[in-house]
């Protein structure tokens, strides 16, 4: 006998549960919306190399990644994120205007632990804007995150930092070239191994000691202000000083300092950021996974079309929709249920179909209810369910081409015409609306 089960780090959702998960994406989908962005469906379904090439992320990525190989022998994997799929449409459609902005609500596949808020099949949620350097872009991102979760009622902190600006600090420091990256990425896990573990994972790299004492030193003053960071390692005028100086003023003047805050160590996980990153945590810091991040990466897009020599500035954001899942699980929701439920009474259902179907093209979500038992049962189910309206058809209702209209509020009964009861249905409940 076969094992009927979900294979591990994936769910069914039905009922509240998923009710809340299309809540939640209708809010994402008109915020998305409402700053312009156009909305997009990526291929899960990708080749190998594009998904394993050395811009498409860090080797922790592809060790996650699902490959799988096709009757043709041709070598495939399922999509990790919708970052690069991304990247892959914008290379084959030469003819896109830039600025172009997207939206992609989509499932991606990890083969990795499974923990609270952190599956192997999830829904991803981003906006990127593509053909747009410079901080405004970053802006608008932040934006929109602080605007999506405020509609949700969560309240949140975006951490923000720069590559660029955190690379020149290493390189002041004395961090050898070759060596950046993976300090940036173990400085990155302050938050989750601390002080000591992070130079402990640094003196295993085998750093020079004048590196782990300034790393120390960087690390005991706590989250130090970028002022006072770029004039310490005495790089204001270097790009990455100026690209956070810009932001930081945009982001002043939007007032959106209460929640977005810079923070020198942040560099983010993925290897193709190439300027600002940011990422998303509940401000309680009662959840401990980010809600969402991103960043800057105008290097994928020509690497991946062989043409480096070309300009694609790209930022993107992404938000976590099972962490999401995870904070607001316990709100109530309801729900949604029919306005009106057919009741057939002896052998009418053909005609109750034709009923159903005129209150549907009207609008009215209509259950046909074919259980056949008794009518007070039926009654009782509707009632629990909520439905307001019953409509009973028998033989002596077909005949005249009327209805029975049951409101189950008001407790009040009639026969009326199908007109006049899509009517009175509609009427109210545009009423409930408050239209």
């Amino acid at each position: 006998m076969i094992v009927v089960q979900n294979v591990k780090g994936t769910y069914d959702f039905i009922g509240k549960e998923q009710a809340l998960r299309r809540k939640v994406q209708s809010i994402l989908q008109e915020v998305f919306e409402l700053y312009d962005f156009e909305g997009m469906d990526s291929t899960i379904l990708n080749e190998l190399e594009l998904l394993t090439s050395k811009y498409a992320g860090g080797e922790e990525i592809q060790n996650e990644m699902y490959q799988l190989t096709d009757q043709g022998k041709r070598r495939l994997g399922l999509r990790y994120d919708l970052t690069i799929p991304f990247a892959k449409v914008i290379a084959l459609n030469p003819g896109i205007e830039f600025p172009y902005k997207r939206y992609e609500m989509g499932k991606v596949f990890r083969d990795g632990p499974v923990k609270r808020g952190r599956l192997r099949e999830f829904i991803q949620c981003d906006v990127d804007i593509v053909g747009m350097a410079g901080p405004v872009a970053e802006a608008e991102l932040m934006q929109i995150a602080v605007e999506v979760f405020r509609r949700l009622d969560i309240p949140v902190t975006l951490r923000w930092n720069n590559r660029r600006f955190l690379g020149d600090i290493l390189e002041v420091m004395g961090v050898p070239s070759d060596k950046r990256l993976s300090v940036m990425l173990t400085l990155d896990k302050l938050e989750k191994i601390g002080k000591e573990g992070v130079l402990l994972e640094l003196i295993g790299k085998g750093l020079p000691a004048k590196v782990i004492q300034a790393m120390t030193e960087l690390l005991e003053g706590g989250n130090p202000a970028f002022e006072d960071v770029s004039r310490a390692y005495g790089i204001q005028a270097k790009p990455g000083a100026q690209e956070v100086r810009s932001l930081q003023e945009i982001i002043r003047k939007l007032g959106l300092e209460p929640m977005c805050r810079f923070d020198p160590f942040l560099s983010r996980g993925l290897s193709f950021y190439t300027g600002t990153v940011y990422e998303i945590f509940d401000a309680s810091r009662t959840f401990p996974s980010s809600l969402g991040g991103g960043g800057r990466y105008d290097a994928i897009i020509g690497q991946l079309i062989g043409r480096e020599d070309l300009s694609y500035p790209t930022a993107g954001l992404s938000f976590g929709m099972e962490s999401i899942m995870e904070m607001l699980k316990d709100r109530p929701v309801s729900v949604p249920v029919a306005s009106a439920v057919i009741i057939p009474i002896g052998e009418t259902v053909t005609e109750c179909l034709r009923i159903a179907a005129a209150l549907r093209s009207n609008g009215i979500r209509t259950r046909l209810d074919t259980t056949k038992r008794k009518l007070k049962k039926s009654l009782a189910t509707a009632s629990s369910d909520g439905i307001r309206y019953v409509l009973l058809l028998g033989e002596e209702e077909e005949n005249l081409g009327k209805v029975r209209l049951k409101d189950m509020d008001k407790m009040t009964e009639m026969v009326v015409t199908l007109q006049e009861a899509i009517s009175l249905i509609s009427q109210e409940g545009s009423r409930s609306r408050g239209y």
